[in-house]
């Protein structure tokens, strides 16, 4: 039984592209055993409220199993690193604890946009040749149908899904990209604006529309109202790992498919996406290629060799070792309790 005897947390700048912010929590157990867990491009009260709220919530506490914790305080990172310590006490992988069954994954790699088409190919050409059997291409208007053509022509059986980042209001110009076989339509229009207009284009289209929600109960919406057939999952975004097992089941009874994405971070929350796309119902490519592996404070790092995701089952909790000297280098503030 856990019972967790002290936490810290650490507040993070990531020291490579926008700068990304992170915050990690690591609880330690009366056994001496910890877990970490981590949250990205936090919400602006996380880190008052992880400094105020966690240890009340958890030191001390007695439970068998976390989905006991209801809500953790603070988001993910606190819920991430009560699984972690769980599995890890228990000597078993994450991935076995959420009920996944893979041993590797698929993985894409997202391919922004480029002014030159041929040096758009050539990019994809560098992918494909590192063992990529799958791309996500960005697009919006005025950037989508020459250079989806452009490199479907040049890869003809290439799997190739479209991120629009919610940049659409033409439901037409969308059903054009479909005549080029993408794998997927992801995030066609904003959510905000309603899941009218995704249900009209899942009509039109033969591609899966692929929707980002946060909660299952978002989810049980946009599957009643016929709003796509694929659901993009951001463990690392969710509130917890319970309600990314509720949406797994639900969209997986509903027949639709499911990808997990959750590239930034320290690799704590990548780890936590490998584990949750091992769930038998995410057969859609795993995305978790970037940023860089030298950015990680976790050992191995985690991303894809040769187009493929290991999922790390010889190792309990997370599976990986974590640099702990990197993190309190990289700390510009922490917390203990």
């Amino acid at each position: 039984m856990p019972r967790v005897c002290g936490l810290e947390v650490f507040r993070l700048t990531l020291p490579y592209g926008r700068r990304t912010e992170s915050i990690l929590v690591r609880l330690t157990d009366y056994g001496g055993m910890t877990g970490w867990g981590e949250v990205v491009d936090p919400d602006p009260k996380a880190w008052s409220i992880l400094q105020e709220q966690l240890a009340p919530a958890l030191i001390g506490v007695d439970w068998e199993h976390p989905d006991e914790l209801g809500v953790v305080p603070g988001g993910p990172a606190g819920d991430m690193a009560c699984w972690d310590l769980w599995a890890r006490m228990r000597g078993v992988p994450l991935a076995h604890a959420l009920g996944g069954s893979r041993t590797s994954l698929m993985a894409t790699v997202r391919v922004s946009g480029d002014r030159n088409l041929e040096s758009l190919v050539a990019r994809v050409n560098r992918h494909v040749c590192a063992g990529y059997a799958h791309i996500t291409m960005d697009v919006h208007p005025g950037w989508d149908v020459e250079p989806l053509r452009a490199v479907r022509l040049a890869y003809p059986a290439l799997g190739i899904g479209l991120d629009a980042r919610g940049a659409y209001t033409d439901i037409d110009a969308l059903e054009a990209l479909d005549a080029y076989a993408p794998s997927v339509i992801e995030r066609p229009f904003a959510v905000p604006g309603g899941l009218t207009d995704h249900a009209d284009l899942q009509e039109r289209v033969a591609a899966p529309v692929l929707l980002e929600v946060g909660s299952a109960a978002d989810l049980q919406d946009a599957v009643a109202a016929g709003a796509g057939r694929a659901l993009l999952m951001r463990p690392a975004a969710v509130g917890s790992l319970r309600e990314v097992r509720r949406m797994h089941d639900i969209a997986a009874e509903a027949g639709w498919e499911i990808a997990c994405a959750g590239g930034q971070g320290t690799g704590l929350a990548r780890a936590a996406t490998v584990a949750a796309a091992s769930l038998p119902g995410c057969t859609l490519p795993c995305d978790v290629a970037e940023p860089p592996r030298s950015a990680q404070i976790v050992t191995p790092p985690v991303g894809a060799t040769g187009g493929v995701v290991a999922v790390p089952l010889t190792q309990p909790g997370l599976g990986h070792g974590i640099d702990e000297d990197r993190v309190r280098r990289l700390a510009k503030e922490s917390h203990r309790a």
